[in-house]
């Protein structure tokens, strides 16, 4: 079965990294390994701090679901080394219905491609060839390419030129070396002659009788001897099949990554004259061969949402992906899926929480390192059970996984929002980035920043470098319409919001440059996005 994707949003809160890792370990619990928690941002320091204290390791990152190579359900494995003779190749093609066949060298990196095309072509010039000729070749491969018999073996290599007994015998004695072969029928002077004079090899063609006496000769000579029904002719053609296949290669093999998506593959493929590309690691060793029937399928990577169900707040690629469930206790977005999925959406703090009612439900308990996790981020969304947001069920859920992970909720939660708002040495750029949500309101594409701070005081003192952050944010490439920023004191349950957006939007919205106080204002899906949404709605 292959993996799917536990997946938080973009940009992920320690919610979204714990509840990942948190539902990917309840479905693994059979031991299968076939979910993997995975994010789609870097982990913010609240986040790190949580996976170290519990000794766990963060999702892997995927930044795009986009299906690759790697969601291909089959290439062809098959694939012939540099010295494989060119009838192996045939054969090889042949039984596998291959029109095309890499080539590798010794360490299996590929170096070249034997196509149908190619065949044909290395075939037809070599009807022009100077002189027949094998290169080295096992003596027991060249008789098995020409059914023959090893009939007296005194090489175990050989390599020259080949001559056919057609000429007299003087002009082939006066030109054949001792490291040559030759080709004779039912003649046995000739034999004896060619044998004499310390040939390499003598083939005897058209199942013509092999004498004692010629036996006899070549033994003392140290010449090869092998018979074959093949008449002369028929030998000479079938030497050619004894070429290695990197005589034959083409060098200009179209080639691709496992992580390439499929619509770059299939530009490769179809723009190939081979309609071929090979798949290879990023040391050149050959993993397979992609064709055009390879792409017939439709194919997608398998994902599982938590704490988000809106598209902009989704990983890159999300719209050719197979959504199969979805975990979140935000509103409700405008995702849409091909057919029906489990989709559990529910008022509670935290989306850890709907995780842990999972375990709870199932009568399991989590491992100790996994109820640590979930509890981190149960008590990272609600502000250690503080937020307006927190229900009895996230309470519930608390007091069962910190008698799990053996840890006092209340102490912990203190030392895990401090670590959440270490500010110190960051700048406004990287603070609005750790924890930053998308949202479509009334047609404009708005970015709210949520920023947790000691007190009041520090929105008050970084003020212009808070205003002049989120300005250069709108100057960017794909800005938003409107990006807002809550700085958030923890202690003093209120925020203050700072926005940057259009002069006619700023104008209509009644904000200035300078930040609103809200008080009480603390929860960004329950106590901000419903009034700032019903705002937009009256204006725009």
């Amino acid at each position: 079965m292959k993996s799917i994707y536990v997946l938080g949003h973009r940009h992920p809160d320690t919610d979204s990294i714990c509840s990942a890792i948190g539902y990917a370990a309840f479905l693994n619990r059979d031991g299968a390994d076939t979910y993997i928690a995975a994010r789609c941002g870097d982990l913010n320091a609240e986040s790190k701090y949580a996976l170290a204290k519990f000794d766990v390791e963060g999702p892997a990152l995927v930044l795009s679901v986009e299906p690759s190579v790697a969601d291909i359900p089959f290439t062809h494995p098959e694939s012939a080394n540099a010295e494989t003779p060119t009838i192996d190749v045939i054969e090889l093609m042949d039984k596998n219905d291959l029109r095309n066949l890499p080539i590798t060298d010794p360490n299996g990196n590929l170096i070249g491609l034997v196509s149908e095309h190619g065949l044909a072509r290395a075939y037809v010039s070599n009807t022009k060839m100077e002189t027949l000729a094998v290169s080295p070749v096992s003596v027991d491969t060249l008789a098995r390419i020409l059914h023959g018999t090893v009939r007296v073996k005194n090489h175990t290599v050989l390599e020259g030129a080949v001559y056919i007994s057609i000429d007299a015998l003087h002009v082939i004695l006066s030109r054949i070396t001792k490291k040559d072969i030759a080709i004779v029928g039912d003649d046995e002077p000739t034999q004896l002659a060619l044998t004499s004079a310390g040939i390499a090899a003598l083939i005897i063609a058209d199942s013509a009788p092999v004498g004692e006496r010629l036996l006899a000769s070549a033994a003392e000579k140290g010449v090869t001897v092998i018979s074959t029904e093949v008449d002369a002719f028929g030998v000479a053609k079938m030497i050619h099949l004894t070429l290695p296949a990197e005589s034959i290669m083409t060098k200009d093999v179209p080639t691709v990554r496992i992580a390439d998506t499929m619509e770059y593959v299939k530009q490769i493929v179809s723009n190939s004259k081979y309609r071929t590309a090979c798949v290879v690691d990023e040391n050149g060793k050959l993993l397979g061969t992609i064709s055009r029937n390879s792409l017939m399928e439709d194919v997608a990577k398998s994902v599982i949402l938590v704490d988000h169900n809106e598209y902009s707040q989704a990983v890159e690629g999300i719209e050719t992906a197979d959504i199969i469930e979805i975990i979140d206790h935000h509103r409700l977005g405008a995702m849409a899926t091909l057919r029906p999925i489990r989709f559990d959406m529910e008022p509670v703090g935290s989306t850890s929480t709907i995780v842990t009612r999972r375990f709870m439900e199932a009568g399991i308990k989590p491992k100790k390192e996994v109820a640590g996790i979930l509890l981190s981020g149960i008590l990272s969304d609600t502000l250690g059970l503080k937020m307006s947001t927190t229900t009895r069920q996230d309470e519930d859920a608390v007091k069962f996984l910190s008698e799990i992970a053996g840890v006092d909720p209340i102490a912990y939660a203190n030392e895990l929002i401090a670590e959440g708002m270490s500010l110190s040495g960051v700048s406004q750029d990287e603070l609005l980035e750790r924890d930053t949500k998308e949202y479509n309101l009334s047609g404009k594409r708005v970015i709210i920043s949520q920023v947790l701070v000691p007190s009041y005081v520090y929105a008050k003192t970084n003020e212009e470098a808070i205003f002049a952050a989120l300005e250069a944010k709108l100057r960017q490439p794909h800005a938003p319409d409107i990006y807002l920023a809550l700085y958030t004191s923890v202690s003093e349950m209120g925020s203050d919001m700072f926005a940057a957006a259009d002069d006619a939007t700023m104008l209509a919205m009644h904000w200035e440059r300078k930040p609103m106080h809200l008080p009480g204002v603390v929860s960004r899906k329950k106590d901000f996005v419903p009034h700032i949404g019903r705002r937009l709605d009256t204006i725009f």
